[in-house]
């Protein structure tokens, strides 16, 4: 079949190998496109043979053994997909450096690969063109080499599930293309740079799960276009930026699980698209701002885990889209507000391990509510399925005020009649003095 140019066989249930003269038999094709097919085996070094080849894709397969190198010769070749595969490597990912000869390259997926392999300073050599790069989940080690900011026409740059180390290349403020960046679940340390905040394109930034310290850099809050921070699990610390409250378009905010302190800033009762902000696990204290009430389309909020007092703002009940609200183990104290019940999405609530008192609502969400809800909060009463002690009814509370103004009336006629006693004793003694 030597006059197609489209080969497309994805999504079936194929088995067994590429044909090993698939390249000679095939000159002329310009797409081959085999993905989630359960195709196993090698891929022949003669694929390069359809010298006219565009597009390739061969992702989530069987394939395995080393990526041929003789792919670097499709002088055409713009998209290459070998994501979620058995592939491996040489220790230097010779395959890469093979690659820069494709200077029509856009697209490069290969994430999901057991490569175990350094990322090479090659990798700066890849065509100018390339867009996207997706390399999770492949066991890169080593640093990212600074020849990556030669890639200026990058938008989406993915590497998270690997075991890179040391910093964060300077390089990366000429990357002015970049839209997402993705480096979660590595072994990268020291501070977030600020040559960050040059990418004011940025629109997803994702540094979870690494070894990052120092503050979270102010001049974020520069970066308009910012839809997806996360920054959970590191060591950061100090403050939060009041500066992040500019990001006016930010949808969702996680930097749980650090060593941040001080009060949250009233600046983020401006992020007004947010959907999701987690700042659970740190270490803010002063109270909850009431200004958090004006997030209307926030779906997830947590701060628990936190040194959060004062009471529960009643203008919570305010947030109508909220689904999940933890705030358990904080110093929060009042009564859990009743406003709340209005909040007819929320499927996951916490207030467990604070000072909290009063009678839980009944209403709303609160009706489905268990006791795991509520827990460590001793003065909280009501409904039985709570595991909590009832409440006192109006007549019980009448009966008990009564019952300890009469103690108090006895034991003030019980302390007059002492004093009384304890007064003529005294003169006598002192009549007795005198005869």
């Amino acid at each position: 079949m030597s006059a197609p140019k489209i080969l497309e066989l994805s999504l079936n249930n194929l088995s067994g190998t590429l044909p090993s003269d698939l390249g000679r038999g095939m000159p002329n094709l310009e797409g081959l496109y085999c993905a989630a097919t359960d195709l196993s085996g090698f891929i022949s070094d003669s694929i390069s043979n359809s010298s006219k080849l565009r597009e390739i894709d061969l992702a989530v397969n069987s394939f395995t053994g080393p990526i041929p190198e003789s792919l670097g010769n499709l002088e055409y070749l713009e998209i290459l997909g070998l994501q979620m595969n058995n592939f491996f490597s040489d220790s230097k990912m010779s395959f890469l450096t093979s690659l820069s000869n494709c200077r029509n390259l856009r697209v490069l997926w290969i994430g999901d690969n057991p490569f175990d392999g350094i990322l090479p300073p090659s990798v700066g050599n890849l065509s100018k063109s390339l867009d996207s790069f997706d390399g999770n989940g492949c066991k890169l080690k080593g640093v990212i080499p600074q020849e990556i900011g030669n890639l200026t026409g990058m938008t989406s740059m993915s590497l998270y599930n690997n075991e890179l180390i040391g910093h964060i290349p300077d390089t990366v403020h000429d990357m002015l293309s970049l839209q997402e960046l993705y480096l979660l679940s590595n072994k990268i340390e020291g501070t977030i740079p600020d040559v960050i905040c040059n990418l004011k394109n940025l629109g997803a930034l994702d540094l979870s799960e690494n070894h990052f310290s120092g503050s979270v850099p102010s001049c974020l809050g520069n970066v308009s276009c910012l839809r997806k921070l996360h920054l959970a699990n590191n060591k950061l610390d100090s403050r939060l930026p009041s500066s992040l409250g500019s990001l006016q378009d930010l949808i969702e905010f996680d930097v749980s699980s650090n060593l941040l302190s001080g009060h949250i800033p009233l600046e983020f009762g401006n992020l007004k698209a947010a959907t999701l902000i987690d700042l659970s696990k740190n270490d803010f204290s002063d109270k909850i701002p009431s200004v958090l009430a004006g997030l209307d389309k926030l779906i997830n909020l947590s701060l628990s885990h936190n040194s959060l007092e004062g009471p529960i703002p009643e203008s919570f009940g305010k947030m109508l889209s909220l689904e999940y609200l933890d705030l358990s183990y904080n110093n929060l104290s009042g009564e859990i507000p009743k406003s709340l019940e209005a909040l007819v999405y929320l499927k996951n609530m916490n207030f467990s391990f604070n000072k909290l008192s009063g009678e839980i609502p009944t209403g709303g969400p609160f009706s489905n509510a268990t006791g795991q809800s509520f827990m460590s909060n001793d003065a909280l009463c009501g409904d039985s399925r709570f595991n909590i002690k009832p409440c006192l009814t109006k007549s019980e509370n009448k009966s008990r005020r009564k019952k300890m103004l009469v103690g108090l009336y006895m034991l003030l006629g019980f302390g007059s009649l002492l004093a009384l006693a304890v007064g003529y004793v005294v003169l006598r003694s002192r009549k007795t003095e005198k005869c």
